[in-house]
């Protein structure tokens, strides 16, 4: 099959497309999928310039986010038959097999049935980005309707997701975008205070927004002094949730203790890294729960650029160029 392998670590030019073997079912209970596309995360680049997770494993497929047809299952695979429309999160980290590629094998477990009312491909968007917002707003700060809530970098993959969940969930809206099409976009999904925060202050927008209080949550999605600023937009008692691994210095960490506020982090691949079986089930099952609000056309994901798997450099350098609208997926055909 055609695949795209990381052949080591580097720029993007260590990515190479191949004829590699297809794997055997590694159990009884996985599936291979036909593969119509995979999604493309700032992850991705990051793993490929440095393989954090099973440095010792390349070659390795890329590609965390994917959706495809159900070909072959396993003999006490009983949650999907051939022919059936699946989207995932699994393998891209180095140990199981990724989705720059034309097949994947993965355990049905970890499948959800894709969205009936939008292309397949486009599903394949989705399930990382999905996952992550989820857990951050509903998991880690637990996102009541009508509380004050500011997302950095609302347009991006995870961010616009971010937006519409929180929308659904009846919260208020405060966001940050670099410029006046990306407001636009964000407004559209539900944003009600729109901060250029190339522009403006987004600590003292946000102070304006709420007469003074601060936010009762903030979403970080960009890290470093963004994060660090966001301590100061956050109300007392407020959370922050991140999803970088930024460093606080002795004073960050007294002014956050001072304002008795909640610092939390979170990281979606934690059940993959530490294979945590159960907790694996449970994101699948937050991807069931996405998936109904897309046929309800409560939630929707932006794919802005279409790129043949055989250019998955291309889409890498997208990516770390910066300032993404939406979602960059690999299509297969």
């Amino acid at each position: 099959m055609k695949a795209i392998l990381m052949t080591a670590a580097g720029d993007a030019d260590v990515l190479q497309g191949c004829d590699i073997a297809q794997s055997d079912l590694p159990s009884p209970h996985h599936l291979r999928v036909k593969l119509a596309a995979a999604g493309i995360n700032p992850l991705d680049t990051k793993l490929r310039a440095k393989p954090a997770y099973h440095p010792e494993q390349l070659p390795a497929v890329l590609g965390c986010d994917g959706a495809g047809i159900v070909e072959q299952t396993g003999s006490l695979v009983t949650r999907f038959k051939v022919g059936d429309a699946v989207f995932f999160c699994n393998g891209g980290l180095g140990d199981e097999p990724g989705n720059y590629a034309e097949y994947t094998t993965l355990h049905e477990e970890y499948c959800a049935a894709s969205p009936a009312n939008i292309p397949l491909q486009d599903a394949a968007a989705l399930p990382l980005v999905c996952i992550t917002a989820w857990e951050a707003l509903i998991e880690r700060a637990h996102l009541q309707a009508g509380q004050t809530l500011l997302i950095h970098a609302a347009a991006g993959g995870v961010g616009h997701i971010a937006v519409q969940l929180a929308h659904h969930l009846g919260a208020r809206i405060a966001v940050t975008v670099s410029d006046t099409r990306k407001a636009g976009l964000v407004q559209a999904l539900g944003a009600e205070k729109i901060i250029n925060y190339k522009q403006q202050d987004f600590v003292q927008e946000t102070l304006n927004w709420t007469d003074g209080r601060g936010a009762d949550i903030v979403f970080d999605t960009v890290g470093g002094d963004t994060f660090l600023k966001s301590l100061h937009a956050a109300r007392i008692g407020g959370k922050i949730v991140s999803l970088l691994a930024t460093p606080l210095s002795l004073a960050d960490a007294q002014l956050a203790r001072l304002r008795n506020q909640s610092l939390c982090f979170e990281l979606m691949l934690t059940p993959q890294v530490l294979k945590l079986h159960d907790e694996r089930i449970r994101q699948r099952k937050i991807l069931e729960q996405c998936a109904a609000l897309v046929e309800k056309g409560e939630l929707g994901v932006l794919v802005t650029q279409r790129i043949p798997l055989e250019q998955a450099r291309d889409a890498h350098r997208l990516i770390e160029a910066g300032g993404m609208t939406g979602k960059i997926i690999l299509t297969m055909a």
